[in-house]
């Protein structure tokens, strides 16, 4: 059975302010960068996501994740380290860095002179408290396969102690294992006429990724700038129920025909 959604038009602090503590199991969502885009007059500024962020800390349950993809922009030569920023005030009030992971793209958008071309943004992995799902993704191909486990330990003083894998039930390593935290995906829009009109859909195999690593069925699912819905289509289709919010008619009326496009 599929899950339920929710997608509302209104600014996402309004909306997160409709929401009682404590309701929501995960949120996945992609921030605005820094200042790159105009979203209706609204400046993106440090008064706003803390704001944003304080909300979202107070509608999650306890052991409930935040999964915050975000990067910076170039400002007179320099990355605005924002992404940073906005991690470490998370933990300020009160969320776990449970993990910074890597969000790695196939390509990049615009070529660069003065630096490296540009294809990953960050993946804060934030926890209220520990967290109180996790289904691992085991799906890369150990060159081991097959082999005995085997391993050292350093200890404190510097020396190496052989780890004892004796009382273990399977001493082979297995054909697959679990994830490392850089996640690599083909970047590619839809259609025009469909979620390609958006500026900034992110694929839809990460949203899916993160709603199975953090998430069960029936859960709620939160993505306060929900744009054209990735977030929520995922969710939907793997039994969780979604709510997005967005500033954009335009935007939360392709996310709510995606999602019932993918529940027929």
């Amino acid at each position: 059975m599929a899950g339920t959604f929710n997608i509302t038009n209104t600014d996402c602090i309004k909306g997160l302010k409709e929401i009682s503590d404590k309701q929501v199991d995960l949120t996945v969502t992609s921030p605005p960068y820094d200042n790159l885009r105009d979203y209706q007059g609204i400046s993106w500024n440090s008064i706003v996501w803390k704001e944003v962020l304080q909300q979202i800390y107070r509608v999650t349950k306890d052991g409930g994740v935040l999964v915050w993809i975000v990067g910076d922009s170039v400002v007179n030569g320099s990355e605005t380290g924002t992404s940073f920023e906005q991690a470490l005030y998370a933990k300020e009030i009160g969320f776990n860095l449970h993990d910074t992971m890597i969000y790695a793209k196939d390509s990049f958008a615009f070529p660069m002179n003065t630096r490296y071309h540009q294809v990953f943004e960050y993946m804060f992995i934030l926890s209220k408290g520990k967290p109180k799902t996790f289904n691992m993704i085991k799906d890369r191909l150990n060159k081991s396969v097959g082999c005995k486990l085997s391993s050292t330990d350093r200890q404190k003083d510097g020396s190496l102690s052989v780890v004892d894998f004796s009382k273990r039930k399977n001493k082979e390593i297995k054909e697959y294992g679990g994830r490392f935290n850089i996640w690599e995906y083909k970047i590619g829009r839809g259609k025009i006429g469909d979620y390609s009109t958006h500026p900034a859909p992110f694929p839809e195999k990460l949203a899916e990724d993160h709603i199975i690593s953090w998430s069960n069925e029936g859960d709620t699912v939160l993505d306060p700038f929900c744009g054209s819905g990735t977030t929520g289509k995922m969710a939907v289709i793997n039994n969780r129920n979604f709510i997005g919010f967005d500033l954009s008619s335009d935007y939360c009326e392709i996310a709510s025909t995606r999602i019932k496009k993918a529940l027929l």
